[in-house]
């Protein structure tokens, strides 16, 4: 069954809703969920550059993680398809960003979801996440290769634990593809939009 991408208007508080129980979830389990975000989080300094990592996009164009983060300032987020707990919060918070980007009139500014499993998440199933969110133009999705996925996570891994390859952190880059800030875990939008505005 096909899931209808609810209008951007309500995913702010639908988020704050989810966000809400991901914490109290954590704390039930005796993890804060500020525990993680105190480390690798703020500005990347020095920047580091993305590397020329090959990618599949979502319309299934080979491209590398260099090529497709240059000429815009991106907010990146690592995801899978078949993750039911953190990705679909993360995909909420990108919808929310998407509708706060549309007013930043002037400022060229991009999203892009990177697949941590590039073995399930072929370009169908990047576009069928792109659509359940109401993702636009300036929303992609891609996937590693499966001999890349490693290189990619080295530069993603932020304030993620050891062995953890999946992170609640929003990656921003500048126009010339380099990492220069990192959210807090599953961050508010305010947050994001201010690291995308800092980076442009």
């Amino acid at each position: 069954m096909n899931a209808r991408p609810v209008q951007a208007r309500h995913w702010p508080a639908l988020l704050g809703r989810r966000r809400l129980l991901t914490v109290g979830a954590l704390a039930l389990l005796g993890m804060p969920a500020t525990g993680r975000a105190a480390v690798g989080v703020g500005p990347v300094v020095p920047a580091v550059a993305a590397p020329p990592l090959p990618l599949r996009r979502h319309d299934g164009a080979p491209r590398t993680l260099a090529a497709q983060l240059r000429g815009a300032v991106t907010a990146v987020q690592l995801m899978f398809t078949g993750c039911s707990t953190v990705c679909p919060i993360q995909g909420a918070l990108f919808a929310a960003l998407q509708a706060a980007m549309e007013a930043q009139h002037g400022t060229r500014l991009r999203l892009l979801s990177l697949s941590i499993d590039p073995l399930a998440d072929d370009p169908a199933a990047l576009s069928a996440w792109l659509r359940r969110f109401g993702a636009g133009p300036a929303w992609s999705a891609a996937a590693p290769t499966h001999e890349a996925l490693d290189g990619m996570l080295s530069l993603f891994k932020g304030a993620a634990a050891a062995g953890d390859r999946h992170t609640g952190q929003v990656h921003v880059f500048d126009r010339e593809a380099r990492l220069v800030w990192r959210t807090t875990e599953l961050p508010p939008t305010a947050e994001v939009m201010s690291a995308l505005r800092r980076a442009a």
